[in-house]
């Protein structure tokens, strides 16, 4: 048990759990954001294109009866396929996925191009270990005969 507790310091301690706690806490307010852009927004949009319909209310009643609304139908007990909460939730996870998709698209932008490594011009003499230029065939420092690489 205490290499389990000295283990979790350790993960807790590098910041990783803080890392996550500050990710799940803006990624609830990044919900709500994207669930009120869709509701609020796109839903009204799309509903003009098919005829003021509102996805909240298409569902089927199990028990065979038709209610008016949803809600009719759940207060008088029966069991309902919500389909349109379905339709909602999968354009919120759509929209969503666009947005972290340029947010992230934004950042690379941001991101300094990291300069490419210049090609070796020297190498470590196996027998001394002092840098040689890598065209050497005798190491200046110790005289040791040196391989040459084939090519």
């Amino acid at each position: 048990m205490k290499k389990f507790l000295k283990e979790f310091k350790e993960f807790a301690v590098k910041g990783n759990m803080m890392d996550l706690a500050v990710g799940m806490i803006i990624g609830s307010a990044f919900t709500s954001i994207v669930s009120s852009l869709v509701n609020d927004i796109f839903m009204p949009v799309i509903s003009i294109f098919t005829g003021k319909l509102d996805f909240s209310n298409l569902f089927v009643a199990l028990d065979g009866n038709h209610y008016p609304t949803l809600a009719a139908a759940q207060e008088a007990g029966a069991a309902t396929l919500s389909y349109g909460s379905f339709i909602s939730g999968l354009i919120n996870f759509l929209i969503m996925a666009f947005v972290v998709f340029l947010i992230v698209k934004a950042l690379n932008k941001l991101k300094k191009e990291e300069p490419k490594a210049a090609p070796a011009t020297t190498k470590k003499c196996p027998y001394c270990k002092s840098e040689i230029a890598l065209e050497a065939s005798r190491c200046p420092h110790c005289t040791s005969q040196l391989e040459q690489p084939t090519q």
